[in-house]
Formats: structure tokens, C-alpha cells, sequence
């Protein structure tokens, strides 16, 4: 009798200790669909440990993210194995010379909505906490953030443009040598047709090929990404790599590499408020270049230096870039045409005020000097979705482009 009583007792806390440990994992199992595994669980809860660091104070913002304040030293870039004894450098030693003009055609410029219900102490960095459903809606935990070079994701060869797969309508420099650049660009909310497709709006900083997988890049911008995110909202955006993506670099501080040192603005948070279509006009600048202190490739933001991608991680770009590439781009989820926008969803024929643009268009020269950007290759695969138009202007536009458009439509069927 005592013996059945103490089996009956160990088979109690046996299945109270499964409640307790794995029943959430049941749980949320069930809610994200039977192909969800509590191994797969398990693996997601695993990454969220390493990638959301302890912070000293978080902030709930408006839009439904929380905005963790970590201490810089222990931000997810000392993560990377060539970042272990890095020193921070928490500003670039030298800034890029030139002419600047303040527009006074858009006076309203962009915030993060994260701002609104706080700030993060000095000596800390904000970083969008990622929560397990964004991790869930991933196919993979190891391919959460990053672009699978066997989707087609990126298809860019810096000597002949965009191949197969995303549409695009850019600008690119000739081939030469490069150290950075600057863009001021508007601001808007386009619509995806799916949420696993995305539209954005960057700059590249490319060096080396996709043919020999050496491709190294900077990005950075604006997008629109649902399957990552959870939500439309448009949000400030990094990336990185320096093996044409074959397993190198992700989103903003998903992986290790790019080292923030602003407690101001946060990679991956809204930004607000979007332009209006006939109506107010928002921009934003963003200048990228090789500090020539440092090699490292310094990221400013609206005025504020956000951080840097540390020349160690690359191998081209730890010496120059060979192009630089502006403007829109977006990603079919499907083999068919997609009506997902680009940019404000309309064609650049119909200006300002309706149309997309990035204007100011700058590159940094070898003297450390922005010069504006001449002879710019205008890429458009499919014109009838998605065009590209250039322009000069003596005022503050100095070069630009008009991009963008509705995707599928009757004459892009």
C-alpha cells in the first residue's frame, strides 16, 4: 500500500512538473499551429535569452513595442567572435566635409513613437525587445532577421543591377571607390499585399560580388515588414553582410555586428509621423561613411550618431565600397505581380507632395569630402509596377529621384 502510494505521489509531481515546464510550450504550441514543436519552443526560447539582454529600465511605447534601455557594454554586438576585446568608439574622429542645405521644403521631420513615454538613461542603448511570436512567424529560428540567399532576397550584382526576384526601382552610382554617403528621404506607410512580403526605401553601400559570395553590404532606411515585425508600420532599419547573405549579418541587432552608441534612437522602432499624400511631407537624412580614424563605417541619423559597423566584420568594405545604390525595393511573396507599394504606391511622374523621393544624393570621396552624386544608372526591371526618374536642382534637392508605384495594375497585370 505505501509502495502504490509513493508511485502515485512521483507520478503527481511528475505531471505537475510538466504543467509547470512545459505546458505554456502546449499552449503556445496549440495558439501558433500544429507545425509549431516544443523542441522548436524550446529553440525560440533559447535565442530570445541571447538576443534580449538584461536592461536597466524599459519603456512600453505607444505603438505596442517595449523599448529595453541595455547597457552599451552589453549590447548584442560583443556577441561576434571578432568582437570579443572590442573597444567602443563612441564617436567618429572625424566627420565627412561639404556643402549642407537644411530644406526648407519639408520642416517637419520624423520622430520615433517610442519617445513619447520616455527616454533611456545615458550609458544605455535602446533596442525593440523581440518577443516570441515575431520569433514563431519565422521558418527557422536560425533564419529569423536575415535574408535567405535562396529566396532570391537581395538578388543585387553590383556590375550588372537586379536579377531574379525583388523589384526594384533605384539609383546606382558608376563603379569606382566610394566611402559613403548621404540622402535626405521622405517617409511613408505603403500597404503589402501579404504580411510576408515587405516594400523599403535604402541606401547600399556594396563592395566585392554575389558570383564569387563575396558580397560585402551596408544598408539602411525605412520599411514596411509584417512578417517580422507584426504590425505595417513603417520603422528605421539596418543591415549588414559580407558573404552575399549566405550566412552573415541580419536586421538591425538581431545578430552581432553593428555597435549602437546612441541612447536616442532605436534600430527596428516606428518612425512617425508618414508623409500625406497631397498634404505634409516628412524626411529624414541618413549619412553612412567610412571614418577614416577608425575604418570603421559610422551610421548618423537626423543629426545623431547612432553607431557604427566596425571594420572587422567585413572584407571588401573593411577597405572601400565599389558602388552605392539608392531608392525603393520590394519583395513578392508569390510568383506572380504583387500589389504591394512602393514607396507612397504612386509613380514618380507625379512629383512631390505625391510621389516618393530621395533627394541630396551624396557620396564621400577618398578626401573624406561629400560630393554630389553625377551620372546615376537608373534600375526599373518592370517599369509598368515601379519607376525611377532623376533630376538635378541648384537649390537643397541638389541630386534626387523620384521612385515608387502601385505594383499590380492594368498595365502590369
Amino acid at each position: 500500500m505505501a509502495v502504490n502510494m509513493r508511485a502515485c505521489l512521483v507520478a503527481l509531481v511528475v505531471a505537475l512538473a510538466f504543467l509547470f515546464f512545459e505546458g505554456p510550450m502546449v499552449a503556445a504550441t496549440r495558439s501558433a499551429g500544429a507545425s509549431v514543436t516544443v523542441q522548436h519552443l524550446r529553440q525560440v526560447r533559447s535565442f530570445l535569452k541571447r538576443v534580449n539582454k538584461a536592461p536597466a529600465k524599459s519603456i512600453q511605447s505607444p505603438d505596442g513595442d517595449i523599448i529595453d534601455c541595455v547597457p552599451i557594454s552589453k549590447q548584442p554586438a560583443f556577441d561576434h567572435p571578432l568582437l570579443k576585446n572590442h573597444t567602443i568608439q563612441m564617436q567618429p574622429s572625424s566627420h565627412p566635409g561639404g556643402p549642407y542645405g537644411d530644406s526648407n521644403i519639408a520642416p517637419h521631420l520624423i520622430t520615433q513613437t517610442w519617445h513619447q513615454n520616455g527616454k533611456c538613461p545615458e550609458n544605455t542603448i535602446p533596442i525593440r525587445r523581440t518577443r516570441e511570436e515575431d520569433v514563431l512567424r519565422a521558418s527557422s529560428v536560425n533564419w529569423y532577421g536575415k535574408k535567405r540567399p535562396d529566396e532570391n532576397l537581395q538578388k543585387f550584382h553590383p556590375e550588372a543591377g537586379v536579377t531574379t526576384g525583388h523589384q526594384y526601382a533605384i539609383a546606382s552610382s558608376a563603379a569606382g571607390n566610394y566611402y559613403g554617403t548621404e540622402v535626405s528621404i521622405n517617409l511613408w506607410k505603403p500597404t503589402t499585399e501579404t504580411t510576408n512580403e515587405f516594400s523599403l526605401t535604402q541606401l547600399w553601400i556594396v563592395a566585392g560580388s554575389y558570383n564569387d559570395n563575396d558580397l560585402n553590404t551596408i544598408e539602411a532606411g525605412w520599411q514596411v515588414y509584417p512578417y517580422i515585425y507584426g504590425d505595417a508600420n513603417p520603422r528605421l532599419f539596418v543591415y549588414w553582410t559580407r558573404d552575399a547573405y549566405q550566412s552573415t549579418g541580419c536586421y538591425n541587432l538581431w545578430c552581432s555586428g553593428f555597435v549602437q552608441t546612441s541612447n536616442q534612437i532605436a534600430v527596428g522602432a516606428t518612425l512617425a509621423p508618414q508623409s500625406i499624400y497631397g498634404g505634409s511631407q516628412y524626411e529624414f537624412t541618413i549619412l553612412v561613411w567610412k571614418d577614416p580614424g577608425s575604418g570603421n563605417w559610422w551610421m548618423q541619423v537626423g543629426g545623431t550618431y547612432v553607431g557604427y559597423w566596425p571594420s572587422d566584420i567585413f572584407t571588401h568594405l573593411a577597405n572601400r565600397a565599389s558602388l552605392v545604390q539608392w531608392g525603393g525595393e520590394v519583395a513578392p511573396s508569390g510568383n506572380g505581380q504583387t500589389s504591394t507599394q512602393m514607396g507612397s504606391g504612386h509613380f514618380p511622374g507625379e512629383g512631390f507632395g505625391r510621389a516618393s523621393y530621395v533627394r541630396n544624393i551624396q557620396t564621400v570621396d577618398s578626401s573624406n569630402y561629400l560630393r554630389s552624386a553625377n551620372g546615376l544608372n537608373l534600375i526599373n526591371p518592370t517599369p509598368n509596377c515601379y519607376k525611377v526618374r532623376s533630376g538635378t536642382s541648384s537649390n537643397d534637392w541638389g541630386t534626387y529621384i523620384f521612385y515608387g508605384g502601385p505594383g499590380r495594375n492594368r498595365n502590369c497585370p
